[in-house]
């Protein structure tokens, strides 16, 4: 085995302070194994890979991280995978359990965290009643610190016999206080909460983008869902929470009863059947982009102007420079450009809105708009044309130049169908497959190739 073993001294003790960097697979050929091999205070160092696990950090205060951590490539987030899509036991598949008393110093960076379908869990304020909670991760009476990750495609919708509902498709925390940081969160799903679920507990939400999740068939919320609060404060804090969509209300924000401080975020385009934006009022809301305006100091209603698929601002968006001014929210500074933010931060260093504001700013994974179904859609042939879209023509664009046929579906996510055809490309760029009207919220299209490859997509209009 290679554990490389560190030795720190201190001219105030003359206590020894050993840690261990743990690698895998070269020590150990599961990160599971390497956890259940290590100590508080060590760190373990996972290569680039899929990993098919459901980890469980077993109350150990220990870092789990990707090469990222010592690099800062995003591409070591992208192609360190952990895939909790094929559990040893399948009421426990969440991707990551933290639910042993961890802290702050329980850290898990760098990776991408799929597959989950989250964990039968017992509700701590309702004895005897069960949940399938945390699609991605599992938190409960800890802390741990989630940061620099793509969580995507996690899902909390199971409610087998003896199950109430199911919530959490990226997140849920119960009666804890974890620190959520530069994370992508996309594409989950939860019938509440379809990013986040935080269930009497506090949390440190920072510079995440929350997009493209869905759910809330049950009790609503299709970014974030926040049922009153723990020991510690709930602060959302410069994040971008857009284009998710809620069966019921509150297709960005779910609040009951909960005291959260919302501040400098961008919350815009997420839909629902009622308060698309924001549902509820416990909380307060300062100095954030709310579609369709929202009541609070510095709040703006205005268009943000994203110059990129990553939710980057325009140079010109209202949004720069437009939160908190107090110092303590600024953005980094440009080393070359005093005064002025660093890249992707625009303007100058007072906070702008959104996950590319305030001193935590840093550049993010570009987000993947395909959803994946199996392997065969890795060679993605077909892309939508603007999405999201405004109500009318539906336009693919084709990204191969030869002759392709295909057999294209419309659907709800509900799944009905709301229109099929078969169309041949042959070598067209543009093709137009619908114009009608829609209902602003997420819609699926399946796409099925004459060599049997498939792909789906998901359109948002709005």
């Amino acid at each position: 085995m290679k554990k490389s073993t560190f030795l720190f001294l201190t001219s105030l003790s003359v206590n020894i302070v050993c840690s261990q960097i743990i690698h895998i697979p070269d020590d150990f050929a599961t990160i599971q194994s390497g956890i259940n091999s290590a100590e508080a205070g060590d760190t373990i160092l996972v290569a680039p890979g899929e990993y098919f696990e459901n980890i469980n950090f077993s109350g150990k205060n220990i870092v789990v991280c990707s090469n990222f951590a010592m690099s800062g490539n995003v591409g070591d987030i992208e192609t360190t995978i952990i895939n909790g899509s094929n559990p040893v036991n399948p009421d426990t598949s969440s991707c990551v359990l933290i639910v042993s008393g961890e802290d702050s110093t329980a850290v898990l960076q760098g990776f991408t965290v799929t597959g989950g379908n989250g964990t039968r869990w017992e509700d701590e304020h309702g004895p005897g009643l069960f949940y399938t909670e945390g699609g991605g991760f599992l938190i409960q009476y800890s802390s741990p610190t989630i940061k620099n990750n793509i969580i995507r495609n996690n899902k909390a919708i199971n409610v087998p016999a003896g199950t109430i509902s199911a919530g959490g498709g990226a997140i849920r925390s119960g009666d804890g206080n974890p620190h959520i940081l530069n994370n992508l969160i996309v594409y989950n799903q939860g019938r509440y909460g379809g990013g986040i679920v935080l269930n009497y507990s506090g949390a440190e939400i920072k510079n995440n983008i929350f997009a493209y999740n869905t759910g809330g068939e049950d009790y609503g919320g299709g970014g974030l869902w926040f049922l009153s609060n723990g020991t510690s404060p709930i602060i959302l804090e410069n994040n971008t929470i857009v284009y998710n969509h809620s069966a019921l209300g509150g297709g960005g924000i779910r609040l009951w009863s909960s005291q959260a401080q919302i501040r400098n975020n961008i919350i815009w385009g997420n839909t629902a059947v009622s308060a698309p934006q924001i549902q509820g009022n416990t909380g307060t809301v300062t100095y954030c982009c709310v579609q369709g305006g929202w009541t609070g100091t510095g709040n703006l209603d205005t268009e943000p102007l994203f110059a990129t698929s990553n939710f980057i601002l325009d140079e010109t968006s209202e949004c720069v420079d437009a939160g908190n001014p107090d110092p303590l929210y600024d953005d980094p500074e440009d080393p070359d450009n005093a005064g002025f933010g660093l890249y992707p931060a625009m303007g100058t260093v007072t906070n702008d809105m959104g996950v590319f504001g305030g001193p935590g700013c840093i550049q993010l994974p570009e987000i993947v708009t395909s959803v994946p179904q199996n392997s065969a859609e890795s060679g993605r042939k077909i892309s939508i044309l603007g999405n999201p879209v405004s109500d009318g023509n539906i336009v693919l664009k084709s990204l191969v130049d030869s002759e392709l046929t295909f057999s294209v579906k419309l659907k709800e996510l509900t799944g009905k169908l709301i229109f099929g055809q078969r169309v041949i490309l042959g070598s067209l760029d543009l093709v137009c497959i619908y114009s009608g009207h829609l209902s602003e919220g997420l819609y699926i299209i399946q796409i099925e190739y004459s060599d049997n490859s498939k792909q789906a997509e998901k359109l948002i209009v709005r």
